[in-house]
């Protein structure tokens, strides 16, 4: 007996993009049944099935009781999202565990960026990583053993991201209407975030190669270098995970820890995260920081780019939550973390005051990191990506047996009953 057909799946706001679209084509090929909510004109435009599509034009406060009423009347037995933390998902994650619903979440990869996350329940500073020892996935590895491929440096699909969340915008902010109670999650308006995305476009080549002139810079300054890796300031791992609300105050901290400790001779490198869009004035807060501590001619910032070539001569990284820290990891570099990350175990990340972090970095040990990326490309980070055609059709072959298995990825490897996976051939 085919037990997908009686699962109902219902699908929340998912990646900017077709993704959701396809995830939910190919659960119906399995034998259940899909409908989609949508919040905005965006949503809608990715979701070109009408029968299955449901609006919603209320207010923020009328999605409580909306939610409920749409899990009785529609028999919903399976929540689909991404993201577990902006308010319309975190209520509906709430309603449905209070009805035993499965809920099933997305995320960008913990390890990134040839990979994506799909946990059960809640991702991040909600994932059940945040309660497994490395002793306890060591014993679940026991159960299995693959070989499997190193993290490439290079962000694969950013170009279709940052296209994706162009059009995505442009259809909220140009044919929204029909939707009068949609409220942005992030803090601004679509107006705004619809201008810093098509900007981002249109400066894409000039920041290129002012990366690359800054970059080049630090490559051939000559002088050890540590770095810190810095967030988007609207996300949610930094917003719901972390003691800051803003990275003017974090790079304040990074900063006069640095000054204090590091020997006079070693530099500070800052580097933007990939997908920086300018709404957070972070040069500005370098500078106002670096004549703050008195380091002069000692601190650098790079606005986005590669990591990899930066890692090659770095001494040690600091990053509030970053899932970037997985890389330095990776490489057996030092790392300090000031926020909730699923990698945060006592085995890699240091516990040292951050003067004496810079004065004398502790080392991660490497083979337990080796035993935890194992772990995690076992369970929850599955080959592919969410914008990238490529990379969308590998992720479907390999995430929706998974979704219907009864075990979610951590107790699959435990129970002997881990999915095989097609791994993502890449070349760097």
């Amino acid at each position: 007996m085919n037990q997908t057909r009686n699962r109902t799946f219902l699908m929340l706001q998912g990646p900017h993009g077709p993704f959701f679209h396809q995830l939910g084509r190919m659960l119906r090929a399995a034998g259940g049944t899909v409908w989609r909510v949508g919040f905005n004109r965006g949503d809608q435009a990715f979701w070109p099935d009408r029968a299955s599509y449901v609006r919603f034009d209320g207010a923020p406060e009328d999605w409580p009781a909306r939610i409920e009423t749409l899990f009785d009347d529609k028999g919903i037995t399976d929540l689909v999202l991404y993201g577990d933390t902006r308010p319309i998902h975190a209520q509906a994650i709430a309603a449905a565990k209070r009805r035993a619903i499965t809920v099933h979440v997305f995320e960008e990869g913990y390890i990134r960026p040839y990979w994506v996350t799909y946990e059960r329940g809640g991702a991040n500073g909600h994932s059940r990583l945040m309660q497994l020892s490395l002793a306890e996935m060591r014993a679940a590895l026991a159960q299995s053993e693959i070989d499997f491929p190193e993290a490439p440096p290079r962000w694969g699909d950013t170009r279709h991201h940052i296209f994706y969340g162009a059009l995505y915008h442009f259809y909220v902010l140009t044919l929204n209407q029909a939707y009068r109670g949609f409220a942005p999650h992030r803090g601004i308006s679509v107006l705004d975030e619809a201008r810093i995305y098509f900007k981002r476009l249109f400066w894409m080549p000039w920041q290129a190669l002012e990366r690359g002139i800054a970059t080049a810079r630090v490559r051939l300054t000559g002088h050890p270098i540590h770095l810190v890796l810095l967030q988007l300031e609207h996300d949610a791992s930094m917003q719901m995970h972390s003691p800051f609300t803003s990275q003017a105050d974090f790079v304040d901290l990074v900063t006069a820890g640095f000054a204090e400790g590091a020997p006079r001779h070693h530099h500070l490198v800052f580097k933007a995260h990939p997908l920086e869009d300018g709404r957070a004035p972070l040069a500005q807060a370098i500078r106002a920081a670096t004549a703050r501590h008195g380091l002069a001619g000692r601190v650098h910032f790079i606005g986005g780019g590669k990591l990899a070539a930066l890692l090659a001569q770095a001494r040690s990284a600091v990053t509030i939550n970053s899932t970037a820290g997985q890389q330095v990891l990776w490489r057996g570099l030092p790392l300090k973390l000031f926020g909730r990350a699923v990698y945060d175990k006592p085995e890699f990340v240091s516990d040292q005051p951050l003067p004496a972090f810079y004065a004398a970095p502790a080392r991660p040990d490497t083979r337990g990191y080796r035993d935890y990326r194992h772990y995690l490309l076992e369970t929850s980070q599955i080959p592919g990506g969410f914008y990238a055609a490529r990379g969308r059709r590998i992720l479907l072959r390999n995430v929706v047996d998974m979704m219907l298995s009864a075990e979610d990825p951590y107790d699959a490897l435990v129970a002997g009953k881990a999915a095989p996976r097609q791994q993502l051939r890449v070349v760097s």
